[in-house]
């Protein structure tokens, strides 16, 4: 098997694994708090990480070795699964809900930031360091500093608080009294569609404006590597910015009144960035800024997973309403774009505007229905 495919294989590994970790990792959340939980993913992730920087090579242990990689990756993924779903539950019941979208915005901004980092990470790597001594150690450089980054993020998270709402079902006894995802399957289904919906939208934007984006402007643009890298630095510098922005504006206008105003402005740049640039590659960083901006609309959602399930089930609420779509719509979108391509020059575009369609319906039917617009600090009834 070719080596690039067997290393998407060993990483796309991970994305099938976070809806197992996020179930998992939210269970405990739901019944043991959320900080201890917070605490948790995040050592699992240095772990993991960690585990990568320094995994032996087929040179050591022979085939053993892919097998390692394979399994640092997977327990990566579960990590990641429950990760970010928990900050956004923990976040959210820590602050005043009318700051509830600012908050998840900021780790939204951060998420960015590190997708930034990531990818700068790679770039340094690169140019310090010829091919062969990428291959033989450079490569673990940015996994060591990943690790690092995350030991002292454990260190933090040590200092914080559990968040007064889980406080307060723990102090009332209003912890659930069966399996959390039980509850949320049996009870709350509507409110899982809907945020799977929503959670499709985030799915399908990153992956193809952010991931599909640089290799698809090189193979049928004509542009080169380094401009396209470059491009999608920007636009992921604007996103982070605009994430921080989109959630005060969530927060001002309500979620849904948000989505439903907004929604529009993102589906437009897209379709500017990919009817213009054809025929005006010169215009690539304008428009893939203004694509990467508009995409900071995604920061509205969060707040709305939060909202869509009651404090006692909230986080394996969101944690399943994110993960499986975007492990599914993570791992499909690339190939059914690839083949649609054949047929439909912009299927790309058509894929990315038929989520945002879906986000558009679902945010004016919960205006229709007149559900309240913020985070519901109310312990709700639950099936005992």
């Amino acid at each position: 098997m070719d080596i690039v495919a067997q290393t998407f294989g060993i990483f796309a590994a991970g994305n099938l694994a976070r809806p197992l970790g996020a179930v998992i990792l939210a269970h405990y959340g739901d019944l043991l708090g959320r900080k201890r939980t917070f605490v948790f993913s995040i050592s699992l992730m240095a772990v993991a990480t960690f585990g990568i920087a320094f995994a032996p090579t087929y040179a050591n242990i022979g085939s053993a070795a892919p097998v390692v990689l394979l399994m640092l990756r997977i327990l990566q993924g579960a990590a990641l699964g429950g990760e970010l779903p928990g900050a956004w539950t923990f976040v959210a019941e820590q602050v005043a809900a009318p700051r509830t979208g600012f908050a998840c915005s900021m780790l939204s901004s951060a998420l960015a930031i590190g997708n930034l980092l990531g990818a700068l990470a790679g770039v340094i790597v690169n140019r310090l360091y010829k091919p062969a001594e990428v291959l033989a150690f450079g490569w673990r450089l940015p996994f060591v500093a990943g690790g690092i980054i995350a030991l002292l993020a454990v260190y933090v998270r040590r200092s914080l608080t559990e968040t007064p709402i889980f406080r307060a079902l723990q102090n009332k006894g209003e912890l659930a009294a069966e399996l959390p995802l039980k509850i949320v399957l049996g009870s709350y289904g509507r409110g899982v569609l809907a945020s799977s919906a929503l959670a499709s939208l985030i799915a399908v934007t990153i992956v193809v404006m952010f991931v599909m984006v640089p290799t698809l402007i090189q193979t049928s643009y004509g542009i080169d590597a380094d401009r396209a890298y470059e491009a999608v630095s920007l636009a992921t510098a604007c996103l982070a910015v605009s994430c921080i922005c989109c959630g005060m504006l969530a927060d001002m206008l309500g979620a849904s009144l948000f989505l439903v105003v907004c929604t529009p402005v993102l589906a437009a740049s897209v379709c500017l960035f990919f009817a213009l640039l054809p025929g005006h590659p010169e215009r690539l960083f304008p428009l893939y800024a203004l694509a990467g901006t508009s995409a900071g609309v995604l920061a509205g959602i969060p707040p709305m997973l939060v909202e869509s399930f009651p404090p006692a089930v909230r986080y394996t609420g969101v944690a399943l309403s994110y993960n499986v779509p975007y492990a599914v719509f993570g791992g499909v979108t690339p190939p059914l774009i690839a083949l649609a391509l054949r047929v439909d020059p912009l299927a790309h575009a058509h894929a990315v505007l038929l989520a945002y369609a879906a986000a558009f319906l679902i945010g004016s039917a919960r205006m229709v229905r007149g559900q309240k617009q913020k985070p519901s600090v109310q312990l709700e009834a639950l099936p005992r």
